[in-house]
């Protein structure tokens, strides 16, 4: 199974994009989308390659899922 993970393209350097989620800032490759991305929007990562962009309602939605399965995994 994989899991691309929602994140906010904070700045965009040619082929490569600064993106945050939470406190995690990292560099992803945004070859695939680059023609369609601007800082602020929103994109689906896996492996170290933004695969879709989304909307910011759609992306804030699978975090807060994503960290509903966090906690229920941490409180066991």
């Amino acid at each position: 199974m994989c899991l691309g993970i929602p994140v906010r393209i904070e700045e965009i350097q040619r082929e490569k994009g600064l993106v945050t989620l939470g406190n995690v800032r990292m560099e992803v490759n945004l070859t695939l989308l680059a023609d369609d991305l601007a800082a602020g929007d929103y994109v689906l990562v896996h492996a170290g390659f933004a695969i879709a962009k989304v909307d910011e309602r759609e992306a804030r939605e699978t975090i807060s899922l994503i960290k509903g399965m966090i906690a229920d995994e941490v409180c066991r």
